[in-house]
């Protein structure tokens, strides 16, 4: 009885952190989201060549508007429920939400740092 109870507690142990693992991005977003600051989510793939071009982008991005913008990526291949609930059809895909928590704008494809920047200029990042 004692090994059944024990085999249970350690099976829903472990589920709940292969969950945690798995749902590390939408906490990000949902975090994100409350800051009351506007935020980029780039969905993508540590595989996918515009996703790659576009990483120092990010980088930067993320450093030079901390605390005015969040900027997240989110790997695609290690969060498997996301394009569903996000509407992802395409790699990379960028979606803007204002600071609100609302989205305003999406963009399928490569977007450089010029484009970026006109975004949160129109979401008023200064």
């Amino acid at each position: 009885m004692k090994k059944i109870i024990l085999m249970v507690l350690f099976a829903a142990v472990f589920a709940t952190s292969a969950c945690a693992e798995s749902n590390g991005s939408e906490l990000l977003i949902r975090q994100a989201l409350a800051s009351g600051r506007p935020t980029m989510v780039d969905f993508g793939a540590s595989y996918c060549i515009p996703c790659k071009k576009m990483k120092p982008i990010l980088d930067s991005l993320k450093k030079e508007y901390s605390g005015r913008a969040s900027v997240i990526f989110v790997d695609l291949k290690e969060e498997r429920g996301m394009p569903e609930k996000y509407r992802i059809q395409m790699m990379p895909t960028q979606v803007f939400f204002d600071a609100k928590g609302k989205e305003v704008k999406r963009h399928l494809g490569f977007m450089d740092k010029p484009e970026i920047l006109a975004v949160f200029k129109e979401l008023g990042v200064k």
